[in-house]
């Protein structure tokens, strides 16, 4: 990942640590970073934010010492993302392990399939 660049919302499922830091900084929750790499937060760990419990999110919470307000920026902002995943508004591109004949193929296949988890694979530029 180039690190002057935020990381791919398509890839938000596979998400490292450091990319989570990064989306923070471009979400003006930055000063969440270092907490939220301590507690090794990462897109899988984003991604399932969805199904916590009233007591998962407030363990959360208490855990990063987030403020109620952040917390909902930062839902608001998953949920952003989320939509346009689904909506098909973020660009496709070839994985760099597949060969250039295939990109054709693989960009028709993810946007076919733009809801599965499968095209969210993490894609070098």
């Amino acid at each position: 990942m180039n690190k002057e660049r935020p990381p791919e919302p398509l890839d938000f499922f596979i998400w490292t640590v450091e990319d989570v830091g990064l989306w923070l900084e471009e979400i003006n929750l930055g000063s969440y970073r270092q907490v939220f790499k301590e507690n090794g937060v990462n897109g899988e760990y984003l991604e399932g934010m969805s199904m916590f419990t009233t007591e998962q999110i407030l363990r959360f919470i208490r855990r990063c010492h987030m403020k109620w307000g952040d917390f909902i920026t930062l839902c608001k902002e998953l949920r952003r993302i989320k939509v346009a995943c689904l909506k098909g508004e973020q660009k496709v591109r070839r994985p760099w392990w597949a060969p250039s004949c295939l990109a054709v193929v693989f960009v028709k296949v993810a946007k076919r399939n733009r809801q599965s988890r499968v095209v969210s694979l993490k894609l070098e530029p």
